[in-house]
């Protein structure tokens, strides 16, 4: 299950504080956040890298987040400069149109919160609702590979999806039709 910005937001700040074990929750909790980050913005190929380079610079700058700033804004600049680094060592050519979405920190705390409204409105949900719209819809997992992460079937990741999102299009629209 991912996380909430208050969630991490905590963990981290305890971290801080010297608590080693919640500096490993922190860590653990990290993971899918960014495969999912660097998924969307990079396909699957060479993200197990740069989520580990990700996670060991979380751990050696930990020292510079501000304790009154959101956290996920300071962990995803940190992922977007590992990522542009990434390009570069690789000489990659990205067209300058594809890299403005991933440079440009205008907006981003808007998104920051964005996602929180996600996570908000996906507690609504039954929980294999939510996991289900989360892993296919977010974390950009296909159908297949959600139903063998949870051990269902694909038909039951369909359903769970559809029916889902249809509840939160009820919710959102206010009961309307």
């Amino acid at each position: 299950m991912r996380a909430s910005e208050d969630t991490l937001r905590a963990l981290m700040i305890s971290g801080l504080d010297g608590d080693a074990g919640d500096h490993a929750a922190l860590l653990r909790a990290l993971v899918p956040l960014l495969q999912g980050f660097y998924r969307r913005r990079m396909g699957d190929g060479e993200i197990d890298d740069l989520v580990q380079e990700t996670l060991i610079a979380v751990h050696t700058r930990r020292g510079t987040y501000d304790r009154d700033r959101p956290f996920t804004a300071w962990l995803f600049s940190i992922a977007r400069y590992k990522m542009v680094d990434h390009f570069r060592r690789g000489r990659r050519l990205v067209p300058i149109e594809s890299l403005e979405g991933i440079l440009v920190a205008e907006g981003f705390e808007e998104s920051c919160l964005a996602q929180m409204d996600v996570d908000q409105l996906l507690e609504i949900l039954p929980p294999k609702q939510a996991r289900m719209i989360r892993a296919t819809r977010i974390d950009g997992l296909s159908t297949v590979e959600a139903a063998e992460r949870d051990g269902i079937s694909e038909s039951d990741v369909k359903v769970s999806v559809h029916r889902g999102l249809k509840s939160l299009i009820t919710r959102i629209q206010g009961g309307r039709r």
